[in-house]
């Protein structure tokens, strides 16, 4: 067995660490399944806990304008303390939930641009920590989600790239500290270009839609707000719901005010006039009232390194 590399914060014969992915491919909501590998180094180490962290590439806003790192964006602990033996091969398999607002990396088995995500091992020894190396993994959407990104492509939109955002969407109920904004170029006609972001949880789905409007008067966002169950996502026709929003929005600037009616599906407009000074990716969002970057970092260690390449290598780094 080929371990990564050696843990470099514990100093020379400290044990090695390897985690095998047993589920590449997840979903938001579902189960990451695996094995975490050590080998004993040259002396007996009490480990103190192992710790996977979903990492992703993220933007984050701050006044000196937009900074590209990489976010740890929840850890889940797969071990408590024990004792491993010198030279000792223990396997730790793990079966851990993936949160529902996970950011989707692939669509039909194409990834989306500027999305990266991985899992990082952590162990601890002695008040030592050390983030081994990155194993990839993808996000697939759900069923439902899915079925809201099918609609935007039978629309005409086609997908430009994604990112991960620091912050909290006003008015929606979000555990993690980012938000994923996915990007399509618009279809002929009046809307430029969109924004979609799902806001997901067991129950249902937030779907935040902003549209940006070529106008004679530099360009304007417009804001929709959904909130589906799952179940009921699955049983609407999203082309004609999406597609009556997007034809009120070409025709009378904004959006209509029909929705609220299905089930319990509702849905609701804000609109944002950009003169220059926009906010960056945010755009609206950030005027419609989303938290300051501060409150969205709290949770989310920003690490510069990841995706630039780590100075010890390994076949796991990005």
């Amino acid at each position: 067995m080929v371990f990564k590399r050696m843990l470099g914060a514990f100093g020379v014969g400290a044990p090695s660490v390897d985690t095998v992915l047993t589920t590449p491919r997840v979903r938001p909501g579902g189960t990451l399944t695996g094995q975490v590998r050590l080998k004993g180094g040259e002396f007996d180490a009490d480990i103190e806990h192992v710790t996977l962290g979903l990492v992703a590439r993220a933007e984050v806003e701050h006044a000196e304008g937009e900074h590209s790192g990489a976010a740890e964006l929840y850890r889940m602990r797969v071990s408590g303390p024990f004792k491993l033996a010198k030279g000792e091969d223990k396997v730790i398999p793990f079966e851990t939930p993936v949160s529902w607002e996970t950011p989707i990396s692939e669509v039909r088995g194409q990834p989306l641009t500027g999305m990266a995500l991985g899992v990082r091992t952590e162990l601890a020894i002695a008040k030592a920590v050390d983030k081994g190396d990155l194993d990839p993994i993808s996000v697939e959407p759900l069923p439902s989600q899915e079925r809201v990104l099918e609609a935007f492509l039978a629309l005409g939109f086609t997908f430009k790239s994604a990112d991960l955002e620091a912050g909290q969407i006003y008015g929606v109920r979000q555990e993690l500290a980012f938000y994923q904004e996915i990007e399509f170029y618009g279809p002929p006609g009046r809307i430029k270009e969109a924004e979609l972001t799902f806001v997901t949880d067991a129950d249902g789905m937030d779907i935040v839609i902003e549209a940006d409007k070529r106008s004679g008067h530099g360009s304007s966002d417009a804001i929709g707000r959904f909130r589906v169950r799952h179940e009921e996502a699955l049983r609407m026709d999203w082309v004609a719901e999406l597609g009556d929003w997007l034809r009120n929005l070409e025709q009378h600037g904004h959006g209509s005010h029909h929705g609220g009616h299905h089930g319990e599906h509702h849905h609701h407009e804000e609109h944002h006039h950009h003169g220059g000074g926009g906010m960056g990716g945010v755009g609206g969002m950030v005027a419609a009232g989303a938290l300051g970057v501060a409150g969205g970092l709290v949770a989310g260690e920003i690490i510069e390194e990841v995706f630039e390449g780590d100075d010890e290598g390994g076949d796991g780094d990005w």
